[in-house]
């Protein structure tokens, strides 16, 4: 396995990380998820990614079975919240951590930052922030980060709040793969803060849940290897079968870095594939917004802005 330092943290995590979603799936029976994590740990992964809202819960709560018996230890594990109030951030993360039965987690991230309002209403003072930094006082989590998938001036937007309130991410997390280089990419314009500002970089949607591959234009082993390639802390990818975990190793046990060549090659191969974003429709499409969805999720929104509307 490679490893590798998680930003600033000084946490060294496996170069690919499993994906938590694809764990509580209905066709993926319990034992099967245990098997995979306990595998993945065995061999050398220790990232494991979640999110609260995650197939109502049975993802959290698989991984939580799934590391007794002394594999908590060997774990470093990711969770996110929905919550943008103070208050629905923090029952979620009391949640999660009653599904997991751990006294912490590794690391909790906002989820879903995919509106422009969302970094204002995370950094109220009776915003989810608030809370995490206080759960994190309390020893329930170490560290604090935030995912997205739509734009990344949406990602630039909260680094710009959080400086502008003091706090400093430990990790953010976003699309990186090879047709995120072509469109709104998250590559080009984020990437190179994080790593300016040493927050450790996770990347997902290296194939979209197969989407990408739908192009006929790249491999599930370039797509984990042009991920790779970046200066990623972790590629998280979706596992839903031992076949799957096999391929990700292969991924690991194969990887170099990529010449020029090379890369200039992958990126010639899904450039006219990727040039509109129909292969990454969480960019261009609400079917990935799981909190558009379920708005009830966010939380209520400040009381002086609910003040401010028409009666």
């Amino acid at each position: 396995m490679i490893y590798r330092t998680l930003g600033s943290t000084g946490e060294k995590v496996s170069a690919i990380g499993v994906g938590g979603w694809h764990l509580g799936l209905k066709k993926v029976d319990e034992q099967l998820a245990s098997r995979i994590v306990r595998s993945a740990l065995d061999r050398g992964i220790n990232f494991l990614d979640n999110s609260w809202d995650y197939n109502d819960g049975a993802s959290e709560k698989r991984v939580g079975k799934a590391l007794r018996d002394g594999y908590r230890d060997r774990a470093f594990v990711m969770t996110k919240i929905d919550g943008r109030s103070k208050k629905e951030a923090s029952k979620q993360l009391d949640e999660s951590l009653r599904r997991f039965g751990f006294d912490y987690i590794d690391l909790v991230q906002h989820h879903e930052i995919i509106r422009f309002d969302d970094p204002h209403r995370i950094f109220h003072p009776e915003g989810a922030n608030a809370a995490l930094v206080e759960a994190r006082e309390a020893g329930k989590l170490r560290y604090i980060g935030f995912t997205g998938h739509k734009d990344p001036q949406i990602h630039l937007h909260m680094l710009d709040v959080a400086k502008e309130n003091g706090f400093t991410f430990d990790t953010v997390q976003m699309p990186l793969n090879v047709m995120d280089a072509h469109y709104r990419s998250f590559e080009k314009r984020v990437l190179p803060e994080l790593v300016k500002l040493q927050v450790g970089v996770l990347g997902m949607k290296s194939m979209a849940n197969g989407i990408l591959l739908k192009s006929k234009t790249v491999t599930p082993i370039e797509c984990l290897h042009y991920a790779m390639n970046l200066p990623t802390s972790v590629v998280i990818t979706g596992i839903e079968t031992l076949e799957i975990l096999d391929q990700a190793f292969e991924a690991v046990e194969s990887f170099h870095p990529l010449s020029n060549d090379e890369r200039e090659a992958l990126l010639a191969k899904t450039r006219a594939a990727a040039a509109h974003g129909y292969f990454e429709p969480f960019k261009t499409s609400s079917i990935f917004d799981s909190t558009a969805e379920n708005p009830d999720w966010l939380g209520e929104e400040p009381p002086e802005i609910r003040e401010l509307m028409p009666a």
